[in-house]
């Protein structure tokens, strides 16, 4: 059975929109203030060892719209371009992005369904309603939290609609270098 693993920068204060500063919000761009090598590294390491991507609309166009055009000398583009993605919308007609899915029925079906067939965990970046969702209904199997020691104020936050969640077990704490801290919980 497949695990859905959800990974997420936030900030301190739960805020995790736009934290590439893709979609021009107030904020955008806050984790760009704690460049960290072994963050850095960190991501690369949960790409590569990821078999698929689970995103919503929203998330979606935004790295269909940027990585097709990048390339690095670590392979994360390479692997972000390659790995089979499955989007999670009811509005989008078809995505064209290498090797991606749309999933347009119930989002709580599509997603235990994938999670019943054979292959390796499904990694959720951003994608916050998705992850609402995924969470109501009991679906996630781990949080990765990349903790910015960075108090926002106002924005998206991760679990602002989320009901039902379950009790989470710490499995992990790294700290970073630039104040960062990364937190990994499994169901309790």
């Amino acid at each position: 059975m497949r695990r859905i693993v959800v990974t997420e920068f936030v900030s301190l204060d739960g805020v995790m929109e736009d934290p590439g500063g893709a979609e021009g919000t107030e904020h955008g761009g806050w984790t760009f203030k704690f460049s960290d090598p072994e963050g850095m590294k960190y991501k690369l390491d949960e790409v590569t060892e990821h078999a698929a991507m689970l995103l919503g609309r929203i998330t979606y166009e935004g790295f269909a719209a940027a990585w097709p055009g990048m390339t690095d000398d670590v392979g994360f583009a390479d692997k972000m371009n390659a790995m089979p993605k499955y989007v999670v919308s009811r509005t989008l007609e078809r995505a064209d992005w290498n090797n991606s899915t749309v999933l347009s029925g119930n989002p709580a079906e599509e997603v235990a369904a994938l999670k019943q067939q054979d292959g390796g965990d499904i990694l959720v970046a951003g994608s916050a309603s998705l992850v609402s969702d995924l969470v109501s209904h009991d679906l996630v199997d781990e949080y990765r939290l990349m903790v910015f020691p960075i108090i926002l104020g106002s924005g998206k936050r991760l679990f602002a609609d989320a009901a039902g969640a379950p009790g989470l077990k710490l499995i992990d704490v790294k700290r970073l270098g630039s104040g960062t801290v990364i937190l990994t919980y499994h169901r309790g």
